[in-house]
């Protein structure tokens, strides 16, 4: 179907790609994963014909079509949504542009009626009929009501685009399929549809994401960059992680007989493979992982940063009480109504279809913002540690990394050098690194060293907005890892479905019509239809 050869990219004396050879065929999706900087975003660039390699080639199969999630929000700005859709499909837009354009001539000749007619034909074998149908049904299950789809571009917020321009990219069921983060900006409802659509998909998808949940939804295959090369692994990113974290052990036991390394690594193979869901894909990723050869399976090289969360002395049964709580933004009410009392070892995932709603809470609950009523208490034995969506103000100085760190000590052998040196070594900031300055670091950088400064309060409630915005496959594993095993009580929003199933025991949803909260996991609560029905009516 697209096949890579002998491809090479270097940029200066860096090389990212190095004679790079790999097919992508026809009915898997493949999940592209490296750290950052590895040059999962340029290869796909490279694929869509974006970017130009230093050497080597791309090969789509005569006849095929290639759709790829666009980047640009801008780029539709003078057509309407529906028309967007349809110019996902190229080469059917382009005859129905023509057909429109010779029937709005006022002089149609003969030579006119006869063009029209042979690209008739063609529009009619391309399904073209039922274009604007099929357009719309797209939007409509993305969440773009009827009433948007003749609204130009430039008029439709931010995070709407995203949704039209994610219906353009699967408009006209394209041979191969290239998105890059295509669950940014949408919310879980609508991530899960993308999900189902996806997993029944009969053609190639070639997929970068840091959502493990669907990561683990979609992909039949793994396609790991690491060390200039990339390789195809049989299943999904768990099994990925999992297999090569056994793998890493294994290696590591250099005792152990080779015989009892494949005994175990074939238990795990069948194990992972009867766990399978029995969903079309899943079903033929079961029959790949059954065929697995154990040599198939390699430890990966990447590196976890060490995220240890600690109490510094455990709260008591009183952590915070809310009453009556309302905030709104421009006049708009963002919620009200929210009383809530939290208890001891409570992960609370907050959510709410408008994330300035979270923010905004959060910001209230740290004292940063006055609610517009309503009244909190934090119990007298807690402690909280604060991470924002919006930590820039946090770098907005010439520090060092040692000396940012430092600001946060509480002892003598805290603020020694060779303390905060090995601190931010475990957060993967060695050498020189730890030398960087603030305002040069990259956003996924930024919140490791948040995450740093979290640590060394030793706080026993943790409020986290956005926590995994920016951060690698990597990070994100510790960090969801790191708040399973926190004994203290978290407070968290995230668009990562499986940080949400994994941390929290409670869910708690701020609405225009008020607060909902129920002891139950992420998907127990998007699952109830009692809950749903009640959600849908406190946002009218």
């Amino acid at each position: 179907m697209l096949t890579v050869s002998n491809l090479s990219v270097q940029f200066g004396k860096r090389v990212l790609f190095d004679e790079v050879n790999v097919t992508f065929t026809q009915g898997n999706c493949y999940g592209i994963i490296g750290a950052n900087g590895a040059g999962k975003s340029t290869f796909l660039k490279i694929l869509s014909g974006k970017m130009e390699p230093t050497s080597g080639h791309i090969y789509l199969e005569p006849g095929k079509r290639m759709s790829v999630l666009e980047q640009d929000h801008y780029a539709y700005d003078d057509h309407t949504v529906l028309e967007t859709v349809i110019m996902g499909n190229k080469p059917l837009f382009a005859i129905k542009k023509e057909m429109d354009d010779i029937y709005a001539k006022e002089d149609f000749s003969d030579a006119d009626g006869e063009r029209v007619g042979e690209l008739q034909v063609q529009f009619e074998e391309m399904n073209g009929w039922s274009a604007d149908s099929d357009a719309a049904a797209l939007l409509s299950n993305l969440g773009i009501s009827e009433e948007f789809h003749y609204t130009v571009m430039s008029d439709m917020d931010g995070k709407l685009k995203v949704r039209v321009l994610l219906a353009q990219a699967l408009f006209g069921n394209p041979d191969v399929l290239i998105m890059d983060e295509p669950t940014n900006d949408l919310d879980f409802e609508t991530i899960g549809w993308l999900e189902n659509f996806l997993a029944n998909y009969d053609n190639t998808v070639i997929v970068v994401s840091h959502d493990r949940h669907f990561l683990d939804a979609v992909c039949t295959h793994i396609s790991d960059i690491d060390f200039g090369k990339i390789s195809h692994y049989s299943g999904n990113y768990t099994f990925w992680y999992e297999s090569s974290q056994l793998a890493a052990r294994q290696r590591a036991q250099q005792n152990k007989k080779a015989e009892e390394k494949a005994k175990e690594l074939q238990e795990f193979i069948q194990r992972f493979s009867a766990n399978v869901a029995k969903s079309k894909q899943a079903t033929s990723r079961k029959k790949m992982l059954e065929k697995l050869k154990i040599d198939d399976i390699k430890p990966s090289s990447r590196r976890y940063p060490a995220i240890i969360f600690e109490q510094e002395r455990e709260a008591g049964d009183q952590i915070l009480n809310a009453e009556g709580l309302a905030a709104s933004l421009d006049g708009e009410e963002l919620f009200r109504n929210v009383d809530i009392n939290l208890n001891r070892g409570d992960k609370v995932a907050v959510i709410s279809r408008d994330s300035r709603g979270t923010t905004a809470f959060y910001e209230i609950i740290s004292g940063n913002q006055a609610p517009d009523s309503g009244k909190f208490q934090w119990g007298v034995t807690t402690s909280q540690s604060y991470l924002p969506v919006d930590n820039s103000g946090y770098f907005d100085n010439d520090l060092t990394l040692v000396d940012w760190l430092r600001q946060w000590a509480k002892t003598e052998e805290e603020r020694e050098e060779v303390y905060v040196r090995g601190f931010l070594g475990k957060m993967l900031f060695s050498g020189e690194e730890a030398l960087k300055t603030g305002r040069v670091l990259s956003g996924g950088e930024k919140v490791r060293c948040m995450l740093s400064r979290m640590m060394m309060l030793r706080a026993n409630v943790l409020l986290l907005d956005e926590p995994t915005n920016h951060l690698d496959l990597e990070s994100i594993t510790a960090f969801n890892n790191s708040l399973k095993n926190f004994k203290g009580t978290v407070l968290f929003t995230t668009h990562d479905h499986e940080f949400a199933q994994t941390v929290a025991n409670r869910i708690i949803e701020l609405t225009p019509g008020g607060v909902i909260d129920r002891y139950l996991t992420f998907d127990d609560y998007m699952s109830d239809p009692a809950i749903k029905e009640q959600r849908n009516k406190m946002y009218r």
